[in-house]
Parts: structure tokens; C-alpha cells; sequence
């Protein structure tokens, strides 16, 4: 176009020099703003690698101090049956599955082939083996090796975990090195989740924008992820970056996973993705890792999941809550079926293999695969009050230690089932409320194996077993004529003691008449007759010969009780716990060893090296201490047998020939029983917390949860060693003929048995007629026998 003449050359100067003057502006501008970004970014950057550097640059999580029962040990010849055992394979989350992987079993009859997991037990590592165990007749007839069929003397399976103890958050987690890790789950999550993993770094530009893309095409209906493994792993809470979604979460998410990838190689980040990812919540516990999620989803170890198990297991990292397999079974199955579809495209399994798992089903257990955090208060109240001597509460929660105690889960249940079932059974309007308190322990070693702390089994508070006190009535007499027996040349089981009314002078004019439960007297009676029928006027005798100063010396010794030695302790006048009468019985049921009783076995750090041990052996008994521990063990037994506790015999408990003792209170306040057999003891209590009259004796009361818990729990029948003892037929002072009339058989001390005497046998009076007359068709020339006197049961 030609220039006008009239055209201002100086107007089209200054549009020349307008151009300019916009873009240095905008130039100025943009790089103030670059400017100002970076003066924000560089330290806010900085600050966020200082963020990675604390939380994720020395990978250290808190993890649960996790409790243990202790492991069954299998042995031929002791007693088991297969409810008992099935028991104790479903605490210890074992399956019915064939027995062929670890963790399962199967099945046939009183037949079991059972698979174990490895572990680290007290004293070091067992591993996982197979054993097949056959039960018969209420015992193990035969253990043996399932491939080779040799026998087996003993094998120890797996325990189950019975609580956790966290730190300050509920956090359930089993850390593993990526090399534990299944390759199939290594792989396959990767393919479903983040195909360029192994070449991005940190984000992925391409996944941003096609899930950008999508969600816009659908009008924001459809959200696609685009997030990679990294950018995951900084959102998991493991740096502190909320779960919400919002502009400076993703800004950060992003700034996050380029740090980690600028400062960590990729198996770093893979190992932590593994260990941190979320898989689940079951109340207030977080279930986090996969092996964790492996253990809660499937009761199963990672290296034992199947195909569609790993399928499930990855589906769920997109949102286990929405994809949960117990509450929507049907959500789950298509989630896991597309990953299978995933692992298929990617070659990862082949198409046999993909049909075999799409037609699978999705292998959840009904319940979590791992214990509640704590599902026995009663016992792990117990364990926490053992380990506070070593461990303050602190060192305990979340320090990744792992707590191996006695538990018995069988005789645990067996235990709260007798607890729950006869106290209702018990209830009435005249009857205050009922609360009870128990404790069972091995009598070879003096594991404890079950408590219990008040009806309500599962209640967390007041653990009656432990704290409650109350007055023990007459489960102190064994221990008076325990030290009545210790002195052979004066007691025996067959020595006369009175029975008559007797006064002890207390001082200040104060006298004690005690008398006997049934308010009468009895005469002249053997001391094994007064310790089984339980006869206050004739123990008050023994007692005050003793001396009760001597009592109270033996209970500080042997249980550590102190208690004011007056002569009303002979009668049990002391409050003390069942676990101090647990105590106390433990050195009569173990024969006379003096064993400490223990929760806790021992305490592993988190590598499963051995921090210290609790469970060590006993030292033997002393002879002198095994004889009169054993001399009060037959004279308990008779307790059962014609005393206070024959009731054990109509419930069919007369195989397990136990040892045991009533004890009442005044006024029906308190019902105790503590009874032993060749393997456990059980001492418990049954009353009312305001300490108000529940007229039951210890045979009406607590005996009926002994009896509960004994008619399930597989126990040995108790056989006293005869070591030391001479038995002996007696009738009167002397020893006689076993054909004797009235002769009894008793024990005594070797070598403090009465001067022998022959039986003489006076022959009956004659009669006028060799017929004996009439009299004698009906038995009318008998004569009458003296009816024998026994009191109702009661202490």
C-alpha cells in the first residue's frame, strides 16, 4: 500500500515504540513472578526434603509389640481330643485346607495332618514341618512324620496371637524386604497400578493428562487415576500429607514424589510402598503393608497367597473400604477380576491360569486373620503387670517386641464358657449378681493358661483374679496340716485328732470358740478325715500345735503372703486373691516345688533375638517338702472321693482322681474351690462385688465352675508318686493285715509307719440252732454297723 502523504511519521514512530513497551512489561512482569515463585518454591522445596529426610529417609515405623499364647506341644500319650484341638487350631488361625500348605490342616475323624508355620519361640527358631496326629480314647495314640511315617516324641505348632499392644497410633503392621514379597504382587501391582514405574520420575505427565482428559469427557462422572506409585506412597500418611483433595494436597503430593525419586532408588520406594500401603480397618486399628493385609484379608503368610488371592490383595489398594470383601462380596470379585484381566494382558499369568482364578472364589476368611487388639483383658492385664518389673509402658507399645506368654487358648475358652454358663445357671431373685474370678496353670511348670476376671469376659477394668480380696475360709487347711505332716514322727494322715468344741485364748480376756459348719462335733477323727470332711474344731486343734506363726511363715514363703498370724488364720482368716491361692496350691500340685507362676514366657526384640527369659525350670523339690506335699495331695484326693467335693463324682470327673479343696466364707459371703490333676490346677472364686450373702458353699459355687471348665479341658488323671511313702493297713494305732475288719489302707513317711500288729479275729457267738432259727432267713441277727456321719457338702 503506498504511504499517504498526509501520514504522520512521527505518529507511526510511536506505534513502533508502543509494541515494546507491552512486552517489557509483560517480560517484567512474568519474570517477577518467576522470580517471586522461586523465592517460594526453592525453601518451601527445601523444607519438604527436610520433611523426607526425618519421616521417610530412616524408614522407621512404629510397629505393635504383638502377644503370643504359647505354642501347642504334641507329644504321644497326653491327653488331647479333637474338640480341644480344633480349638487351638482355629486361635491359631489355621484352615481346614488340606494340610498341605503352612497354616492349614486336614481332617479325618480323630486324624490330623497338620501343616505349621516356622517361628521364633524362647529357645530359637522352629521351623515349619508336617506332622499327622492321631487321638484316640481322649489322648494322642501317635505322632508321626506324614512322608516318611516315622514317630515323632514331640512337636510344637505355631501360637496364636491373643493381643496387640500399639503405640500412640492403632497401627497393625508386618514389615517385609521387597525380596519377601511375591513377585507375582511386585509385578502385578505395578501393571494395575503404575505400568511406568520403573521409568518415570516420580510423576507421569502422559497418566496426568489422560486422566485429566477423562474426567472431563464424562463431565466429572468417571474419575480416573493418575497418580503414580511414588505420588501414592507420599499421600499413604507416611509424610504427613492429607487424604483430602484439593489443590495444594496434589501440589504437594507431586513435589513430594519428585524428592523421592531425586533421592531414592526405585526398590527403596517399592519396599516402603509394600510395607506402608493401606489394606483395611478393623475399628480403630489401621491395617497397613500387604503382609499385614495378607494376614487380615486371608488368615494366610504372603508367600502362601494364590493367584486370586494376590489379585484381591492388589484390587483392594484402590480403596479397600469401598472394595471390601466381607461387607461387598460382589464389588470385590469384579475388582479382582479386572486385575486378573490386567495380569493376563501383561503376560503376567497365563490363560489357564486366569480361568482357574476368575472361577475361584475370593478365599476371605469369615473373620480377620489376626487378633483383636486385646480380647483376653483379664490375662494381658496380667502380662502387662509381669512385664512392668523389667518394661515401662513406654518400652512395651509399639516397639515392635513380640511378647510370648503361657495362654492356653483352649483352656481359656473352656474357662469363660464355665465362668458365663454357671453363673447364669446360679441366678436368682433371692441371689445377689454373681462375679467370679479364676486362674488355671500348668502344674509342670507353672505356666499360667487362662484367667479370667469377672463374668463379662471380654470386659476390660477390675480383673477380679488379680486385685479382688476376700476371705479365703478353708482353703488354708491343707497348708496347717501340711505343716502338721512335715513333722512324721509326731502326724500322720492316721493320727486321732479331737473334734470336739474348742477355745483358744486370744488375750485381754478375749476368747474364740469357732465350731464346725454343720454346728455338730464328730469325736475322735483321723487327720485325713478332718482335712476331707473339712472340720474347723479339729483343725483349730492341729493349728494352734503347729503354732499359726509358723502358717504365716509358710504362705510368705510359698506365695509370697502376707497375712497377720492370729488363730483365726488357721480357719483362713485373710483376704487374698485367686492368683495368690493359684500360688500358694502350685507347690502342692507340682509335688512340692516351689515354682513361681508366670504369663509371660519370654520377650523377643523385633529381629526375634531373646531379651529376656521368665519360664526357666524350677528347682527340684526337696524330699522332705515332696512327701508332705504328696501326703496332702491323697488326703485332697479323699476330699473328692467321701468329703466336701464328691459332687466331681456324679459329673463324671472321678477318671481325673483330682486333688482339691472347698472354702466358704462366713455367712456364705465367698465360695472358693482349688483342685488339681496330673496336669492343671484351677483355683476359683465365685461372690457378688458388694460383698453382700450368696449362700453358696465352695461345693455349690466355684466348685461347679471347676467342674465346668474339667469336663472339657483334657487333663491327666493326677497319680501321686509313692516315692517315700510306705502304705500301710491300719486299724486303730497299729498297722495289721489287709483282710483286717475295718482295716484301712493309708501312707505314711518311709520309716514312720506304726509297729505292725496281727489281726485277730474273734469268731462270732454260737448259736442254739445250726440253722440260725428264723432270725437269720431275713438277716435280722445281724448286727447293726454304726451309721456313718458325713456332712452335708460344704467347706
Amino acid at each position: 500500500m503506498a504511504r499517504n502523504d498526509y501520514d504522520d511519521p512521527e505518529q507511526d514512530e510511536s506505534d513502533d515504540d508502543a509494541a515494546p513497551a507491552w512486552r517489557r512489561h509483560l517480560l517484567t512482569a512474568v519474570l517477577a513472578a518467576i522470580g517471586l515463585g522461586l523465592g517460594f518454591l526453592i525453601p518451601y522445596t527445601l523444607y519438604l526434603n527436610h520433611q523426607v529426610s526425618e519421616r521417610f529417609g530412616q524408614l522407621q515405623w512404629q510397629i505393635p509389640t504383638r502377644v503370643y499364647a504359647r505354642p501347642l506341644q504334641l507329644a504321644p500319650g497326653m491327653a488331647m481330643d479333637a474338640r480341644t484341638l480344633k480349638t487351638e487350631l482355629d486361635a491359631a488361625s489355621y484352615r481346614e485346607d488340606g494340610g498341605e500348605q503352612p497354616g492349614t490342616y486336614a481332617r479325618e475323624g480323630g486324624r490330623f495332618t497338620i501343616s505349621s508355620r516356622g517361628y521364633i519361640d524362647v529357645d530359637g527358631r522352629v521351623p515349619a514341618r508336617r506332622v499327622q496326629v492321631v487321638l484316640a480314647d481322649g489322648r494322642v495314640s501317635s505322632l508321626r512324620d506324614p512322608v516318611s511315617r516315622q514317630g515323632l516324641k514331640a512337636a510344637r505348632l505355631d501360637p496364636a496371637r491373643i493381643a496387640t499392644l500399639y503405640g500412640q497410633k492403632q497401627e497393625e503392621r508386618r514389615l517385609v524386604r521387597l525380596e519377601e514379597v511375591p513377585e507375582l504382587l511386585v509385578t502385578g501391582l505395578q501393571a494395575v497400578e503404575d505400568r511406568d514405574f520403573s521409568r518415570h520420575r516420580g510423576i507421569d505427565l502422559s497418566g496426568i493428562v489422560r486422566a485429566v482428559w477423562l474426567t472431563v469427557r464424562s463431565g466429572g462422572q468417571t474419575r480416573q487415576g493418575g497418580s503414580t506409585l511414588t505420588q501414592q506412597l507420599a499421600r499413604s500418611g507416611l509424610l504427613g500429607i492429607g487424604k483430602e483433595v484439593t489443590l495444594s494436597r496434589k501440589f504437594n503430593e507431586i513435589l513430594f514424589a519428585l524428592i523421592l525419586e531425586a533421592r531414592y532408588d526405585k526398590r527403596t520406594i517399592l519396599e516402603a510402598y509394600f510395607n506402608q500401603v493401606d489394606l483395611g480397618q478393623r475399628g480403630s486399628q489401621a491395617i497397613h503393608g500387604v503382609a499385614a493385609g495378607a494376614e487380615y484379608w486371608f488368615g494366610r503368610d504372603l508367600n502362601s497367597l494364590t493367584t486370586e488371592q494376590v489379585a484381591l490383595l492388589i484390587g483392594l489398594v484402590k480403596g479397600p473400604s469401598w472394595y471390601n470383601p466381607r461387607r461387598n462380596p460382589e464389588r470385590a470379585k469384579d475388582r479382582r477380576d479386572y486385575v486378573l484381566a490386567k495380569l493376563l494382558e501383561t503376560n503376567l499369568i497365563d490363560q489357564a491360569e486366569y480361568k482357574r482364578a476368575l472361577a475361584a472364589p475370593l478365599g476371605v476368611t469369615a473373620t480377620p486373620g489376626m487378633a483383636a487388639a486385646n480380647r483376653f483383658p483379664a490375662y494381658v492385664d496380667l502380662v502387662r503387670r509381669q512385664l512392668a518389673r523389667d518394661y515401662p509402658e513406654s518400652a512395651l507399645q509399639g516397639a515392635g517386641l513380640t511378647v510370648l506368654t503361657g495362654m492356653s487358648p483352649s483352656a481359656q475358652a473352656y474357662a469363660e464358657g464355665a465362668v458365663t454358663a454357671t453363673l447364669k445357671s446360679l441366678e436368682n431373685k433371692r441371689r445377689p449378681p454373681l462375679q467370679a474370678g479364676l486362674v488355671v496353670t500348668d502344674v509342670h511348670d507353672g505356666d499360667v493358661l487362662a484367667v479370667v476376671g469377672g463374668r463379662n469376659v471380654s470386659e476390660h477394668g477390675f480383673n477380679r483374679a488379680v486385685e479382688a480380696q476376700r476371705p479365703v475360709g478353708s482353703l488354708l487347711k491343707p497348708f496347717v496340716y501340711l505343716l502338721a505332716l512335715a513333722q512324721p514322727d509326731t502326724w500322720s494322715l492316721a493320727s486321732w485328732v479331737d473334734d470336739s468344741p474348742v477355745t483358744v485364748q486370744l488375750g485381754k480376756n478375749r476368747r474364740w470358740t469357732p465350731a464346725n459348719a454343720d454346728n455338730r462335733s464328730h469325736g475322735s477323727v483321723r487327720l485325713v478325715d478332718a482335712l476331707a470332711h473339712s472340720y474347723n474344731q479339729a483343725t483349730v486343734r492341729v493349728g494352734m500345735k503347729v503354732d499359726p506363726e509358723r502358717l504365716g511363715d509358710l504362705l510368705r514363703v510359698l506365695a509370697g503372703i502376707k497375712a497377720e498370724p492370729n488363730p483365726a488364720l488357721i480357719l483362713g482368716a485373710t483376704d487374698q486373691s485367686p492368683y495368690a491361692m493359684a500360688q500358694l496350691y502350685q507347690f502342692l500340685a507340682s509335688g512340692g516345688e516351689i515354682q513361681p507362676l508366670h504369663a509371660v514366657r519370654g520377650v523377643l526384640d523385633p529381629d526375634g533375638k531373646l531379651l529376656k527369659r521368665y519360664d526357666k525350670a524350677p528347682a527340684p523339690a526337696q524330699e522332705g517338702d515332696s512327701v508332705a506335699a504328696n501326703l496332702i495331695g491323697i488326703a485332697l484326693q479323699q476330699v473328692i472321693s467321701g468329703g466336701t467335693g464328691r459332687q466331681l463324682l456324679g459329673d463324671g470327673l472321678g477318671r481325673l482322681q483330682s486333688a482339691g479343696k472347698t472354702g466358704t466364707s462366713n455367712d456364705g459371703r465367698d465360695s472358693w474351690y482349688a483342685g488339681y490333676t496330673g496336669d492343671h490346677l484351677a483355683v476359683v472364686w465365685v461372690g457378688n462385688d458388694q460383698n453382700e450373702q450368696t449362700g453358696l458353699y465352695g461345693a455349690t459355687g466355684a466348685m461347679r465352675v471347676w467342674s465346668g471348665i474339667f469336663t472339657r479341658l483334657p487333663s491327666a488323671p493326677l497319680k501321686v508318686p509313692g516315692k517315700g511313702l510306705d502304705w500301710q493297713w491300719v486299724v486303730g494305732d497299729n498297722a495289721t493285715d489287709a483282710g483286717c475288719p475295718g482295716a484301712r489302707q493309708l501312707p505314711f513317711v518311709a520309716g514312720f509307719a506304726p509297729a505292725y500288729s496281727p489281726c485277730v479275729i474273734e469268731p462270732p457267738p454260737e448259736e442254739e440252732s445250726s440253722s440260725g432259727g428264723w432270725r437269720s432267713w431275713f438277716g435280722l441277727d445281724r448286727k447293726p454297723e454304726a451309721p456313718r456321719q458325713e456332712p452335708p457338702a460344704q467347706p
